[in-house]
Formats: C-alpha cells, structure tokens, sequence
C-alpha cells in the first residue's frame, strides 16, 4: 500500500511539474514575443490600449518601480489637472522623467509642478512647467521586463529574442516527446509483467 501511494505521488508531482514547465514556457514565449513585435512595431517604447509602456532606467522612483520595469503612462488630457501625490511623466532637456508631484506652483497663467523621486534626498532642480507633462504613471508596472525591452531595440537583441521562442518550443517539444516515450515505456513493462506472471502462475 505504501509503494503504490508513492507511486502516485510520484505521478501526481510529475503531472504538477509538467503543468508548471508549460504555464513558464507559455508565459516566457508570449512576453518575449509580444516585447519584441510591439517593440519593432513601434519603432521604440511600444503603446497598448492608449497606454504607452515606458522603460525606467534609474532607481529614483524605488520602491514605487525598480530599475529595469516597464510601466504604463496615459498620454492626453488636462496636464493642469494634477495634484500633490500624482506621478507624472516629462519631458526635461530631451529626455523623459517620471517623478512624483510633491506641489503645485501657479504662477500667472502658467501651473507648474515640483517633482521628486522618492527615492531621492532632494526635490528636482527644476520646476515642471504643464506643457512639458507628456503623460500620468497609472500605477502599473512589471519588473525587469524593460532590460528585455531595451535588449529587443538592439539589431542583435532582436534578432536573438525572435530566435529563442523557437528553440524554447523545440526545447519542450522534445520534453514532451520524451515524457510520451517514458510513459509508452513503462505501459510496455507493465504489460510484460502482467504477461509473464500469467504464463508463469504460482
């Protein structure tokens, strides 16, 4: 009784262990193709649903968001409309900043806003003036993924990320091609047994 429990726990694990590989196969094939395509596609940072995905490159934001994440950012809209808490994204002497508003400033007609990293000691040098705003963080980030996203912009990157999914899918073909033989294999044994243990009562 205590080997034929083993025995399906042994199988039971075996059945978990092969749903786990392909849930990570699955899910690893479809973020790298969807970085890369999107990526191409874009020619840079891609947009889905109206939301632009954009790679943080420094540690300003952390823990909000770590280095090497992709968040999402909402173009459009009012840029006067935000508020002390609001993470916004701007541009600042031809790059793109996201920090977090830590006060409004109006000043005549214009709104300005001064920003800060949490992660940082001090407020931004400069003021942000509304018309530099380009989009608003909308809370949603995944880590690590950007490091992926900057690697598929390179001619090498991509051409590697749109090759691995293919030999990902050759890897697990032969698993289960191996898995199905090891099965077919011990059915066959089984089968032996039953027979000669018929041939040869007791």
């Amino acid at each position: 009784m205590k080997r034929l429990n083993k025995y399906l726990n042994l199988k039971t694990a075996k059945k978990v262990f092969s749903g786990v590989v392909s849930v990570i196969l699955a899910i690893t094939l479809i973020i790298m193709l969807f970085t890369v395509i999107t990526v191409k596609a874009s020619g840079g940072e891609p947009e889905v649903f109206g939301y632009q995905i954009k790679t943080v490159l420094s540690g300003s934001m952390e823990p909000e968001f770590k280095t090497g994440s992709i968040i999402a950012v909402k173009p459009g809209g009012d840029m006067t409309r935000f508020k002390d808490g609001d993470v916004i994204t701007f541009m600042e002497e031809d790059r793109l900043i996201t920090h977090r508003v830590i006060e409004v400033v109006h000043s005549g007609e214009n709104v300005m806003y001064r920003t800060k990293g949490d992660n940082n000691d001090a407020p931004d040098r400069n003021l942000v003036l509304s018309d530099n705003v380009v989009a608003e963080y909308k809370g949603f980030t995944i880590p690590y993924v950007g490091y992926i996203a900057s690697f598929a912009q390179s001619k090498e990157g991509g051409a590697l990320l749109l090759i691995l999914p293919g030999l990902l899918l050759l890897g697990y073909a032969g698993y289960s091609i191996w898995q199905g033989l090891s099965q077919l294999e011990n059915r066959k044994e089984k089968s032996n047994k039953t027979e000669k243990v018929k041939e040869d009562p007791v």
